[in-house]
């Protein structure tokens, strides 16, 4: 599960690395530019990729981490993996979260690309975007993801969640060293203190499904 702005086309290089260790990978196109949806509706379009699987264990990444506890509450799953991923905390949004606890990156980007588009859905530019997601991956790479970004609606982040309990499935959780994203510090006290469990961690950015997929994928396949 993708994070925000992102979309089935970010685990392209992650994929084939999986393939080759045994897994079958079904990568999902959350609804995420459609005005008005939120997690709920995100964990629906899980669902119905994964239906027919028996446990399959669920990575999410980013704002995906929002997701994938939803589809653990609804589903058997064998495993939920918190890839650089925020943890939703029953009776609060992210963004509120996001004032209280210090979750966004300690790097700020140097510029501002934003655009509103309406409905509480915004756009982001691929000189931000890199700068937040990419700003580690080969130039090639980083034009090939900001090319493919689509915009997000924002009330993912201003509902409370809808989770109401945690489920009772094993989580892991992969914190990326030189996260700008999100707070590498945060992921690794949110890990012990949440999901009792100490993260694991690799180098680079906020995207090393992009970056460095050999590394993660063999992550992946240990930790499922």
């Amino acid at each position: 599960m993708h994070g925000s702005y992102h979309g089935a086309w970010c685990w392209d290089f992650l994929r084939p690395e999986l393939e080759r260790l045994g897994h079958r990978v079904v990568a999902v196109d959350m609804p995420v530019a459609a005005p008005g949806l939120g997690a709920a509706e995100y964990a629906t379009a899980v669902e119905a990729a994964v239906e027919g699987m028996d446990e399959p264990v669920l990575v999410g990444h980013s704002m995906g981490g929002l997701v994938i506890p939803l589809v653990a509450a609804r589903r058997p799953v064998r495993r939920l993996v918190f890839l650089a991923a925020m943890l939703p905390y029953p009776g609060r949004s992210a963004n509120e979260q996001r004032g209280a606890e210090p979750i966004d990156g300690r790097i700020p980007p140097t510029t501002a690309e934003w655009t509103d588009l309406g409905d509480d859905v915004w756009a982001v530019g691929p000189t931000t975007a890199t700068e937040l997601f990419f700003h580690d991956a080969q130039p090639a790479v980083a034009r090939w993801a900001t090319a493919r970004l689509r915009p997000q609606c924002y009330g993912v982040m201003s509902e409370v969640t809808p989770l109401i309990e945690w489920p009772d499935v094993p989580c892991r959780s992969i914190v990326c060293r030189d996260d700008r994203a999100l707070n590498p510090e945060w992921g690794r006290t949110t890990a012990r203190a949440r999901l009792g469990v100490d993260a694991v961690e690799i180098d680079g950015g906020h995207s090393p499904f992009l970056t460095r997929p050999a590394e993660l994928a063999r992550l992946i396949d240990t930790l499922a």
